[in-house]
C-alpha cells in the first residue's frame, strides 16, 4: 500500500513543485508559515521550561530519578487522551482554529502556574495541565497545515512547519541558559519570561491565522492537485459527526498500523532529558551549559526538517522515517557501549536531531495521507495519542529502571525494544505494502 501511494506521491510532488516554481505560487501556504510563527514562539516558551527541568527537579528540588521520571512522563504523554479528544470534536464542529487557540491559551496561562509551587504534587498538576493544552492544540493545528496543502506536498509543508517550530525549541533553552548565566538559580524569571512569548504564540493564532475549513474556495485551490484520500475501504459519510466513524478509522485501513507501529516506538523511546543528564553525568561539565544540549539538538533538527520532508516526498515516508528510527537505534548502541570523548557530546546531539527530522513531520504526512479530510483531525490525533500513552509509560518505565536496576540496566531494556519494535515497523511499513502491490500486479 505505501509503496503504491509514495510512487504515485513521487510522481505529483514532481509536478507540485515545477508547478509552484512557474505560476509563482508560494512553497508553503501562508497558513503554513503563520502556524510555523505560533508554534516558534510557542516553543520558546516551552522549551525554556523542558530546558531546565531537569536540572530544577533533581538538583534544586532534590527529587530522585523516578519522581523526574514521573514528570518528564507528564510532559511527554500527558496531552495524549486530549489530542485524541480535541481531534474528534474539532472535526465534528470545523473550527480547527478556535480550538486550538483554547489550547495555546491554556498552556499560556500554566506557566504562571510554575511560579506558584514548589511541591512535586503541584509541579506535576501545573505540568498536566500544560500538556493537556498541548493536547488540544496540536491534532487541529495539524489539520489545517494539511488542510491547506496538496498532499504530495505534505512532507514538506510539516517539514517546513517542524523547522520553525524547532526554531523556537533552539532559541528557548538559549534563552534560558542566557538567564540563568545572568541571574544563578532564578528559576522563576525564567517562568515568567515563558508565560510572554507564550501569549505572543496564542496572538499570532487569534489574529492573523485564518481557518481553512472554513473557506471552502481556498481549500479547494490549495488542494487541487491532491489525490484520493490512501484509505483501503471507504470512510462512512457520517464519520466526521459520530464516534462510531472516528473508531472505523483504526480498522481496515492503513492508519491502524501506523497506530500500532507509533505506539510501539514511542514505548521503546528514552526522554531527551534522561540522555542529557547520561552526558552530564559521563562529561561533568557545568549545570548552565545544560540547556544549550537542547540547542545543538534543535539546531540539527531545524536545519534537516525540511531536507528530511522533500525527501519523504520524492523517495517515500515510510523509508525516511525507518531510517530516522534506525539512527536513533544506533545513537542508543553508541550510548549503551560506556563511549566517552570528545565525539560522544556532538554524536548525541546530531543523532537525536536527525532522528526528530526524519520522524516527527514524516509521521504526520503518513498519517494525512491515511484519512479523509472529513476526519483529519481525528486520524492525526489518534496518531498523538498513541505516540504520547508511550512516551508516558517509556518516561516512567525508565526512570523506574534507573531507579531500582541501574541506568546500564535501563539503556539495555530500551536498546533491546527499540530493535524490536524498528524489526515491526520494516515490517508494517515496508514489506507488507511491498508484498501486497507485488500481488496486485
Amino acid at each position: 500500500m505505501y509503496q503504491v501511494q509514495d510512487s504515485v506521491a513521487l510522481l505529483r510532488a514532481r509536478r507540485g513543485f515545477a508547478a509552484a516554481r512557474h505560476t509563482g505560487r508560494p512553497f508553503v501556504a501562508r497558513t503554513v508559515l503563520l502556524l510555523g510563527l505560533t508554534s516558534l514562539f510557542t516553543d520558546i516558551s516551552s522549551e525554556m521550561v523542558s530546558a531546565i527541568l531537569p536540572l530544577y527537579t533533581v538538583q534544586v528540588l532534590g527529587l530522585n530519578p523516578l519522581s523526574y521520571g514521573v514528570l518528564n512522563g507528564i510532559y511527554q504523554g500527558g496531552s495524549a487522551f486530549a489530542r485524541l479528544i480535541f481531534g474528534f470534536v474539532a472535526d465534528r464542529m470545523s473550527r480547527y482554529r478556535e480550538i486550538a487557540g483554547v489550547g495555546y491559551g491554556l498552556s499560556a496561562i500554566c506557566k504562571l502556574g510554575l511560579l506558584a509551587t514548589t511541591a512535586f504534587g503541584g509541579l506535576a498538576a501545573v505540568l498536566l495541565i500544560d500538556r493537556i493544552g498541548k493536547g488540544i492544540r496540536t491534532a487541529p493545528r495539524d489539520a489545517m497545515i494539511s488542510l491547506s496543502t496538496p498532499e504530495a506536498e505534505l512532507g514538506a509543508a510539516f517539514g517546513v512547519h517542524r523547522a520553525m517550530d524547532t526554531c523556537g525549541a533552539m532559541l528557548g533553552p538559549l534563552l534560558g541558559f542566557a538567564l540563568l548565566a545572568l541571574t544563578p538559580n532564578e528559576y522563576h524569571g525564567i517562568f515568567l519570561v515563558s508565560f510572554c512569548f507564550a501569549l505572543i504564540g496564542v496572538a499570532i493564532l487569534l489574529l492573523l491565522v485564518e481557518d481553512p475549513a472554513r473557506d471552502p474556495e481556498r481549500v479547494a485551490a490549495a488542494r487541487e492537485e491532491a489525490p484520493a484520500p490512501a484509505v483501503t475501504e471507504p470512510v462512512p459519510e457520517d464519520s466526521r459527526l459520530t464516534l462510531r466513524g472516528a473508531r472505523g478509522l483504526l480498522s481496515g485501513g492503513p492508519l491502524g498500523g501506523l497506530v500500532a507501529i507509533a505506539f510501539l516506538l514511542g514505548l521503546a523511546t528514552i526522554g531527551d532529558g534522561f540522555l542529557y543528564l547520561q552526558l552530564h553525568d559521563r562529561l561533568e561539565f557545568a549545570d548552565s551549559l545544560f540547556p544549550l544540549l537542547y540547542v545543538g539538538t534543535s539546531l540539527i533538527f531545524m536545519v534537516m526538517a525540511v531536507p528530511a520532508g522533500r525527501l519523504s516526498d520524492r523517495i517515500g515516508r515510510a523509508k525516511v522515517f525507518a531510517f530516522g528510527n534506525l539512527v536513533l537505534l544506533a545513537l542508543y548502541v553508541v550510548l549503551l557501549s560506556g563511549a566517552s570523548g570528545d565525539l560522544l557530546l556532538p554524536a548525541t546531539l546530531v543523532g537525536l536531531g536527525i532522528f526528530y527530522a526524519s520522524t516527527d513531520g514524516v509521521l504526520a504526512a503518513l498519517g494525512s495521507a491515511a484519512v479523509p479530510e472529513s476526519v483529519r483531525g481525528t486520524g492525526l490525533a489518534a496518531l498523538g495519542t498513541a505516540t504520547g500513552l508511550a512516551q508516558f509509560g517509556a518516561s516512567v518505565a525508565f526512570g523506574a529502571l534507573w531507579a531500582t536496576a541501574g541506568v546500564h540496566t535501563a539503556f539495555i531494556v530500551f536498546t533491546a525494544g527499540l530493535a524490536v519494535a524498528l524489526l515491526a515497523t520494516v515490517v508494517v511499513l515496508l514489506v507488507r505494502p511491498r508484498a501486497r502491490a507485488a500481488q496486485a500486479t
